[in-house]
């Protein structure tokens, strides 16, 4: 479990395709053998340690289902490590580092010192985001502003462009996405039951 504040960017060194897919990243962060770090908000395990050199196999799913796909040498990753329960603040929101889908970057605006970003959403996970709500975008924990037809609008503060990797970011550029759980849970509740139970169900909370 994470908690969507980046901790480090790292840059990809290399990417073997073999029977599994490794990828090794440059970075400092303090980590041992069998720790879970999310790259790009997705959760992998540290494999291998070589000074700075930190490993990590991805199964075919996990490249299935995130931009780790599109990576190659010297591109910037954001890297968390999980969180630590009951040592420190839940900062950002919770992250599980299940990527929900591969988006796009739709624009992105510069506002003064902040920018403005945004993010196709496909319909199939409308409900899981609303505004003011959380959403963690390549890992990074973000509050959506606004909700539109197909995509949201995110504003993102100097300290979050500067140290994370959406300083690279361009239009049409692949982004990882993981909406809200609790967002994902009412949503998978509403299918379930028809609109009667849910207001009955309110009314009880009520």
């Amino acid at each position: 479990m994470f908690t969507g504040l980046i901790e480090s960017v790292g840059f990809v060194v290399s990417i073997s395709k073999q029977k599994n897919t490794r990828i090794c990243v440059e970075s400092s962060l303090d980590v041992k053998i069998g720790d879970s770090v999310a790259i790009n908000g997705a959760c992998l395990t540290v494999v291998d340690i070589k000074n700075k050199l930190l490993c990590f196999d991805v199964s075919p799913e996990t490249m299935l289902r995130t931009n780790l796909s599109y990576l190659k040498p010297k591109d910037p990753v954001n890297l968390e490590r999980a969180m630590i329960a009951g040592v420190s603040r839940l900062d950002g929101h919770i992250v599980l580092g299940h990527v929900d889908f591969v988006s796009t970057v739709k624009s992105i605006k510069n506002l003064g010192e902040h920018r403005e970003l945004d993010i196709y959403i496909p319909s199939s996970y409308k409900l899981t985001v609303v505004s003011k709500g959380s959403i963690a975008i390549d890992g990074i924990s973000l509050t959506i502003n606004y909700v539109f037809e197909d995509f949201i609008r995110l504003n993102i503060i100097p300290h979050t462009w500067d140290h994370t990797n959406l300083y690279t970011k361009r239009i049409g550029d692949y982004v990882n996405v993981e909406t809200d759980i609790i967002g994902k849970y009412v949503a998978r509740y509403m299918e379930k039951y028809d609109k009667s139970s849910l207001d009955k169900f309110i009314d009880n909370l009520l």
